[in-house]
C-alpha cells in the first residue's frame, strides 16, 4: 500500500503536466534556412529570428525576414516579406503584428486572399475569434497579379475569412480608369460567378444595350442576383434571380424578369405584343425523406415572343416549358406519384392534369416462379386546352380517366444463346363523358389485350492480335445483336376516335416504341399486328489502356402484318451510326428511310474534329422531308441545311470562332457569327458578331462584348467553341 502511493502520485503529476508540455510543444520556431538564426531569452520568453524565421502554432504558419515572438502572450511582430497562413486565408505584408492566441492581426500595408478573390490595402486590424477584419483604403480583385487590371477600391473593406469581402464606398477600376461607383459591394469567397457582371453590345432589334447584374448572398439559405438592363430601342428591364438552399427541403430557383417594351415586336398575326412583358421561371427539387421526392416547375411568359427575343438560349433549349408540381414515393418494386399540371400560358396547346395519380410497378419476379410482372395505373381529371391564338376557337374539352395496365413476362434463355421473352397483358380504361365546347365523346369503358414475344441473340468474337495505327486499333471485339419483337393487339371495341385524346402520339423524328409501358400514348391505342426487326453492331478496341467503342450501328424497321388505313406494310427504316476512327475524330449519322417510295425522310450527318487544343471543327448536314400528310404524327414543313463551327487558337493570347448556318433549299446564308477572344491574364474577353435573317425575312445583326474570369468562368470549358452563338444567346 505504501509502495503504491508514490507510484500513483507520480502518475498524477505526469498526467497534470502533460497538457502543459503539449501546449509548449505546439510552438515550433526555427530558422527558414541555414543563413537564419533564432535566439531565446528565457527570462522574458521572447524568441527572436533574423535572416529568415518560421513560426508554427496551432495550424497557423508565420514566415518573415525577421520576427520577435512572445510565447507567453502569443504576440509576434514580423518585418520583411511577412506571410501568415491561417486556414485557407493567406496574409502578406512588410510589417505585421499578429497574436497566435487570440488571432488578432494588425498591418500597415497588406495583401490577403484565397483564390479567386484577393484583397490589399494600407491598414488592417481584426480579430479572427470574431472572424472579422477591417481594412482602410483597400482594394478587392479577382486578378491574381501584383498590379491587377480590374479591381474595386474601397474606403473601408470588411473581411470575413472563408465567407466574404464587403466593400463600403467602392469604385470599380479598369486599370487607372474609374468605371462606376457603388456605395456597397459584397463578394463571396465560395462564389462560382463574380458579384458584378456587365455586358455591353448592340443589336439591330434593341439598339445599343448594357446588361448588368449584381449578386450577393443572404445568410446561408439564399443566393441572389439582381439584373438591371437597358436597351436603347426597348427601354429598361430587369428582375431578381434567387437560388434557395432549403436544407432537407432541397434546392429551389426563381427567375423573374420584367420590361416595359417601348417597341414590341409583332406576333404571328402581325399585331404587336403588349408593352408590359414578363417571364417567370421557378424550379424546385427536394428529397426530404428516404425514397420520397418533390418536384415543381413553373414556366410563365406574358406572350410567346418574350423568351424568343430576350432569352434566346432558353428558348432554343426548351421552347414550351411545362408547369407542374409532383410528389413521388418509391418502394423496392413500386412508385406512387401525384401530379398537378395546370396551364399558365394561354398561347400554347396543353393538357391540364388536375390532378393525376399514378402507380407504377417495376419489372419484378413473382415469388419463386420464372414469371415477371410489371404494371402502370393512373387516374385523373384532364382538360385539353388549345392555344387561344388559334384561328378556330372553342375546341377545348375535359373528362375524367382511369387506366390500368398489367403484364406478365416469361424470360428464358434457350440453348445458352437465344433469349426469348413471351408476354401477355391487359389494359382497362374508363372515360367519363367529355364536357366543354369541343366535347364529342360519351362515357366509355375500353378493354385491350396486349400480347407478344421478344427474341434476341448476342454474339461476340475477339481478335486480340489485330492492330491498326490508322484507326488506333489495339485488339478488336465485335458484338452483334439481332432482335425480333412481335406485338399483337386485337381490335378493341372502342376506337380512338370515340375517346377524348389526352395522351396521344406527337410528331417525332425517331420511330415510336412498339410496346407498353414504353409506348404511353394510351388514348390512341388501336389494333396492332407488328413485327419489329432490329440489328445492332458494336466494334470495340483498347485505347490508352481502356476499352472504347469506336463503331456503333443500330438499324431497325417494322413489318406490319395487318395494316391499318393509311399505313404501309413496311414502316420507315431507321439507322443510327456513331463512328470514332480516332480519339479526336467522330462521325454521327441518323437516317430515316421511306421504304414505300425509296426516299429519305430524315438524314442527319455530323463530323467533329478535335485533334488538339489549338483548333476544333464541327460540321453537320440536316435533311428533313416535308410531311403534310393528314396523320397526327406529321411534322409539317421540312428543311435542308448545313452548319459549321470552327474554333482556332491563333496564339497564346488570341483565338477566334466562326459559325455558319446555310439554308440549302433557299441557297442562302441564314445565320453566321464570329467571335474574337483575347487572354487578359486572369480574364478572357470575347468580341462577338452575328448576322442572320429573322422570322419576318429581315436582316438582323448584333455585336457584344463579354468578359469571363478564368477562376469563375461564365461558360464550361469548350462550351463556347462548339455551340453556335452561346455568347449572344444567354
Amino acid at each position: 500500500m505504501n509502495r503504491a502511493f508514490p507510484l500513483l502520485l507520480t502518475a498524477a503529476v505526469l498526467l497534470l503536466a502533460a497538457p502543459v508540455r503539449a501546449q509548449q510543444a505546439s510552438w515550433e520556431i526555427e530558422a527558414r534556412d541555414a543563413t537564419g538564426t533564432v535566439t531565446y531569452d528565457l527570462a522574458t520568453g521572447l524568441a527572436t529570428g533574423t535572416n529568415g524565421i518560421v513560426v508554427r502554432y496551432n495550424g497557423i504558419v508565420l514566415t518573415a525576414d525577421a520576427a520577435t515572438v512572445n510565447k507567453t502572450t502569443g504576440e509576434a511582430v514580423a518585418d520583411g516579406n511577412v506571410r501568415v497562413q491561417s486556414g485557407e486565408m493567406l496574409w502578406t505584408g512588410e510589417h505585421i503584428r499578429y497574436n497566435f492566441l487570440n488571432r488578432t492581426l494588425q498591418s500597415e500595408s497588406f495583401r490577403a486572399g484565397k483564390s479567386p478573390v484577393f484583397v490589399g490595402g494600407e491598414r488592417v486590424t481584426g480579430d479572427l475569434t470574431n472572424a472579422v477584419y477591417t481594412a482602410t483604403n483597400a482594394f478587392l480583385t479577382l486578378d491574381d497579379f501584383e498590379r491587377p487590371f480590374f479591381k474595386v477600391r474601397a474606403r473601408r473593406l470588411v473581411i470575413e475569412p472563408g465567407k466574404r469581402f464587403v466593400a463600403h464606398g467602392a469604385t470599380l477600376y479598369a486599370g487607372a480608369v474609374p468605371v462606376f461607383y457603388l456605395p456597397y459591394f459584397s463578394q463571396r469567397q465560395d462564389a462560382n460567378r463574380p458579384a458584378i457582371l456587365v455586358k455591353p453590345g448592340y443589336d439591330s432589334r434593341f439598339g445599343g444595350y448594357l446588361l448588368g447584374s449584381y449578386g450577393w448572398r443572404w445568410g446561408q439559405a439564399v443566393d441572389a442576383r439582381l439584373h438591371a438592363d437597358y436597351r436603347a430601342q426597348r427601354g429598361f428591364a430587369g428582375g431578381p434571380d434567387l437560388d434557395l438552399h432549403l436544407g432537407q427541403w432541397g434546392e429551389a430557383m426563381l427567375r423573374y424578369y420584367y420590361l416595359n417594351d417601348d417597341e414590341p415586336e409583332p406576333d404571328l398575326n402581325g399585331q404587336p405584343f403588349a408593352e408590359d412583358r414578363q417571364r417567370l421561371d421557378f424550379t424546385w427539387f427536394a428529397r426530404p425523406f428516404t425514397n420520397t421526392t418533390f418536384k415543381a416547375r413553373v414556366g410563365y411568359a406574358s406572350d410567346e415572343g418574350v423568351r424568343r427575343e430576350f432569352f434566346e438560349g432558353e428558348h432554343r433549349r426548351d421552347p414550351q416549358p411545362n408547369t407542374f408540381v409532383e410528389a413521388r414515393h418509391f418502394w423496392d418494386n413500386f412508385a406512387l406519384s401525384a401530379r398537378a399540371q395546370p396551364r399558365v400560358n394561354d398561347f400554347f396547346n396543353s393538357v391540364e392534369r388536375l390532378p393525376e395519380v399514378r402507380l407504377a410497378g417495376f419489372r419484378q419476379s413473382i415469388g419463386a416462379t420464372p414469371l415477371f410482372y410489371e404494371s402502370d395505373s393512373s387516374a385523373g381529371y384532364y382538360h385539353r386546352r388549345f392555344s387561344e391564338t388559334n384561328v378556330i376557337p372553342g375546341l377545348d374539352y375535359e373528362a375524367a380517366r382511369a387506366d390500368t395496365f398489367h403484364q406478365i413476362l416469361l424470360p428464358h434463355a434457350c440453348f445458352g444463346w437465344l433469349n426469348v421473352t413471351p408476354r401477355v397483358g391487359g389494359r382497362l380504361s374508363y372515360y367519363s363523358e367529355a364536357e366543354g365546347p369541343g366535347a364529342v365523346t360519351q362515357e366509355e369503358t375500353r378493354a385491350i389485350l396486349h400480347t407478344g414475344v421478344e427474341t434476341s441473340v448476342k454474339a461476340t468474337r475477339t481478335w486480340v492480335g489485330t492492330r491498326s495505327d490508322l484507326l488506333q486499333v489495339d485488339g478488336l471485339r465485335h458484338i452483334v445483336e439481332p432482335s425480333l419483337n412481335y406485338a399483337y393487339i386485337p381490335r378493341p371495341g372502342t376506337r380512338p376516335n370515340e375517346l377524348p385524346q389526352f395522351d396521344y402520339e406527337l410528331p417525332a423524328l425517331h420511330l415510336q416504341p412498339l410496346t407498353a409501358p414504353d409506348f404511353n400514348a394510351i388514348d390512341t391505342l388501336d389494333a396492332q399486328n407488328v413485327l419489329r426487326l432490329g440489328l445492332r453492331h458494336r466494334l470495340q478496341t483498347k485505347r490508352d489502356g481502356r476499352i472504347e467503342e469506336f463503331l456503333y450501328w443500330d438499324v431497325f424497321t417494322d413489318w406490319r402484318l395487318d395494316r391499318e388505313p393509311g399505313q404501309e406494310t413496311w414502316n420507315d427504316l431507321w439507322s443510327e451510326v456513331k463512328f470514332k476512327p480516332r480519339a479526336w475524330l467522330t462521325f454521327d449519322a441518323m437516317n430515316r428511310f421511306d421504304t414505300r417510295d425509296g426516299a429519305m425522310r430524315l438524314a442527319y450527318h455530323a463530323l467533329t474534329l478535335q485533334p488538339n487544343t489549338r483548333w476544333h471543327w464541327r460540321g453537320a448536314y440536316l435533311y428533313l422531308r416535308d410531311d403534310f400528310s393528314p396523320a397526327a404524327t406529321a411534322w409539317g414543313a421540312g428543311e435542308e441545311s448545313a452548319v459549321s463551327t470552327l474554333y482556332f487558337r491563333l496564339n497564346e493570347n488570341w483565338g477566334a470562332r466562326l459559325s455558319h448556318y446555310y439554308d440549302l433549299r433557299q441557297h442562302e446564308l441564314r445565320e453566321h457569327g464570329y467571335a474574337l477572344y483575347r487572354d487578359f491574364r486572369s480574364w478572357t474577353g470575347a468580341l462577338s458578331l452575328r448576322f442572320r435573317e429573322d422570322r419576318f425575312g429581315q436582316n438582323e445583326y448584333s455585336i457584344g462584348f463579354s468578359l469571363s474570369l478564368k477562376a469563375l468562368p461564365r461558360y464550361e470549358v469548350g462550351e463556347d467553341t462548339v455551340l453556335r452563338d452561346v455568347l449572344l444567346t444567354e
